[in-house]
């Protein structure tokens, strides 16, 4: 694989993941951290691509969670969530395609969640913030396919990641119990199916992928 791939949210447990397999697989990677790309700021993402070649693959990764009912939560919380999962995708996804359509190829992957289709209390503005990928992603899908260009979107399920670090043995155990297989997914193996998604399944655009067993 002789190709270019971003990764958002670069600091995360399934960023390291995604790395290490496309890495594995030839891929040049490109997995910035805030610091490098803080996708919630226009003249971050934009100074970022501004010198940035064109990508064969561009994983909406980064994301940010807080939990609150939602009669408890403000509109600075409301605003940061949408801001990093949903506008903060749309900025990055809409500086990717330009060099996309011009080559007329490319693939966006967006990392959205189960609770954009199955949401706890106290998810509200997480879980609207990831709807609205499947929205974007299946919307794109249908805008640049004509250019070759593919748009997916893939729901990891539950893993033990930094963002799940801090619930309650409680929590964790119920959701466990949710799951037919008695197990949870992992970052590897979402790491996995989305490369198998973008090298061996060519056709395939507009999708959404739920990948735990719930």
């Amino acid at each position: 694989m002789n190709e270019r791939v971003l990764i958002t949210g670069g600091q995360g447990d399934l960023a390291h993941s995604l790395a290490d397999a496309f890495s594995s697989a030839g891929a040049e990677v490109l997995s910035p951290g805030r610091d490098e790309l803080d996708v919630a700021d226009a003249d971050s993402v934009s100074n970022y691509f501004s010198s940035l070649p064109a990508l064969d693959l561009l994983i909406a990764n980064a994301g940010a969670c807080e939990n609150a009912l939602i009669a408890r939560t403000g509109e600075p919380s409301w605003d940061r969530q949408l801001e990093v999962n949903l506008h903060g995708a749309f900025r990055c996804a809409k500086a990717a395609l330009r060099p996309m359509l011009k080559a007329r190829r490319g693939h966006l992957v967006f990392i959205s969640s189960y609770s954009a289709i199955h949401p706890p209390p106290g998810q509200a503005a997480y879980a609207s913030a990831k709807a609205g990928l499947i929205g974007m992603a299946k919307s794109l899908a249908k805008e640049v396919g004509a250019a070759g260009i593919r748009s997916n979107v893939v729901l990891p399920g539950f893993m033990a990641t930094r963002m799940t670090r801090d619930l309650t043995e409680s929590r964790k155990a119920a959701v466990l119990g949710e799951h037919a297989l008695g197990s949870y997914n992992t970052p590897e193996a979402t790491a996995s199916f989305i490369l198998h998604l973008h090298q061996s399944l060519p056709h395939t655009s507009g999708q959404v992928f739920q990948l735990d067993s719930r």
